[in-house]
């Protein structure tokens, strides 16, 4: 490096996942989170009757959600009609909450089907509904193995937690 000053960007909450904290956890993380009222502490911004919405608590932008069937499988053969008309209308819903909050120039949408597909969570399916901005990729994760999240989650929680309480008052 060179004799320049060195800047330093810091992401503390990202200590837990590099040391492995989040993956000592017994049984299904999405299981376990649905059965519990803490939504806020477990990021779910929405519950359906068949899926919810969950923030991934190691984001690869800012706004990264994921939608999860409530019943724990890992096989997409298995869904039910109900459970995919509500898993995608969910996602519909959380890129309207998104653009409307976050103003994103696109989206990246999709599921990783199976360990060696790249699946962190391989045995209970789930959606990644991922805001992308002109630009948000560039130097530091290829350079410095290091993605700059510049917003807390907490405060993105509570900003698409409003949204999504206004889409839902409009469909009543």
């Amino acid at each position: 490096m060179s004799d320049t000053k060195r800047e330093n960007l810091w992401a503390p909450w990202r200590i837990d996942y590099i040391k492995g904290e989040g993956a000592k956890e017994t049984g299904c993380i999405f299981c376990n989170r649905i059965k519990e009222e803490r939504d806020r502490e477990n990021l779910i911004l929405v519950r359906g009757k068949h899926s919810f919405v969950i923030m991934n608590r190691y984001p690869y932008n800012n706004g990264h959600l994921m939608i999860v069937p409530n019943r724990h499988g890992g096989d997409i053969a298995k869904l039910t009609n109900d459970e995919i008309v509500e898993m995608f209308s969910l996602v519909t819903e959380s890129t309207n909450a998104i653009s409307c909050t976050m103003n994103p120039a696109g989206f990246n949408i999709g599921m990783n089907l199976g360990r060696t597909a790249g699946a962190g969570v391989d045995d209970h399916l789930h959606v990644h509904v991922v805001p992308r901005w002109d630009g948000d990729t560039n130097f530091m994760p290829v350079l410095g193995e290091v993605k700059v999240i510049s917003e807390h989650i907490l405060s993105t929680y509570d900003t698409l937690k409003d949204a999504f309480k206004n889409f839902i008052d409009k469909e009543k």
